[in-house]
């Protein structure tokens, strides 16, 4: 199907575990229609190049930008963004941990990165510190030092190890 770029396209995708559907013209970013056309406020845009990784979201559980993707690609796909990590009425393990070690200032690239690390705890549940410097490499942070970052990404990973040994 090829659609001109004033012809309008109906996206209809799971966000953050519940079907949501509307209208994106064809070179829409997914950024955009998160928030605008959803109200997924949480998804922050910032360099709109793919650089700063304020808008990552979890689309079919990878970490993307969503600012490279366009709406229409996401059709029919799950896309979590940083609203999926609240558990009811409490922040998840991951924010309670960047409360704790203080792991964000202005807040801006805060939803990007705990999606990032969301992502990345699911694929290496012991990480080293290196290892946590490196997928956060891929972000930039104007007000932080990433130290209580990687500290809290560490100690979710330490918690959730235990817990394992516990279990077995």
């Amino acid at each position: 199907m090829h659609l001109r770029h004033d012809e309008r396209h109906r996206a209809t995708l799971t966000l953050n575990g519940q079907s949501r559907s509307a209208e994106a013209e064809p070179r829409m970013q997914l950024c955009d229609f998160l928030r605008h056309q959803l109200g997924a406020t949480g998804t922050h845009v910032g360099c709109e190049h793919g650089v700063c990784g304020a808008c990552t979201v979890l689309v079919d559980g990878r970490a993307v930008r969503s600012c490279l993707m366009l709406a229409v690609q996401a059709d029919g796909q799950r896309v979590d963004t940083v609203e999926s990590l609240d558990e009811g009425e409490t922040m998840s393990e991951l924010q309670l941990a960047f409360r704790r070690h203080h792991a964000l200032q202005c807040g801006f690239c805060t939803a990007g990165i705990l999606m990032s690390c969301d992502e990345f705890l699911r694929r290496v549940p012991a990480p080293t510190e290196r290892q946590v410097r490196d997928m956060l490499s891929g972000h930039l942070c104007r007000c932080t030092g990433y130290t209580g970052i990687v500290q809290a990404v560490l100690d979710v990973a330490g918690t959730r190890q235990a817990a394992l040994e516990e279990s077995t």
